[in-house]
């Protein structure tokens, strides 16, 4: 098994993120074909205080290829889209095996 993560540090309007992420960003991510599960993760600090991050975004596929194949998909494409106009300076992306 693989996942997508997706690490958002925290942003300038955090209601308005959260409002887009979860009624437009969530919703598209869902659709992609071969997701097995989307799991998000809502950063509220450290052990030392603050945390810089906002969110963390994990999104789990079958194989490797799976994943390749939603991020190609018109569903990923129109996600992806979406990811960056509204949180490209925020995001980094990874992929991940599980172990």
């Amino acid at each position: 098994m693989v996942k997508l993560i997706a690490i958002y540090r925290k942003p300038e309007n955090v209601e308005a993120f959260d409002q887009h992420y979860n009624e437009v960003h969530a919703p598209l991510a869902a659709k992609m074909p071969g997701l097995l599960k989307l799991e998000v993760n809502r950063i509220y600090g450290t052990p030392m205080g603050e945390s810089d991050l906002h969110l963390i975004a994990e999104m789990y596929f079958e194989t490797k290829e799976a994943l390749l194949q939603a991020l190609s998909s018109p569903e990923g494409k129109a996600a992806g889209k979406d990811l960056m106009g509204f949180a490209g300076k925020l995001v980094s992306m990874h992929f991940a095996e599980v172990q």
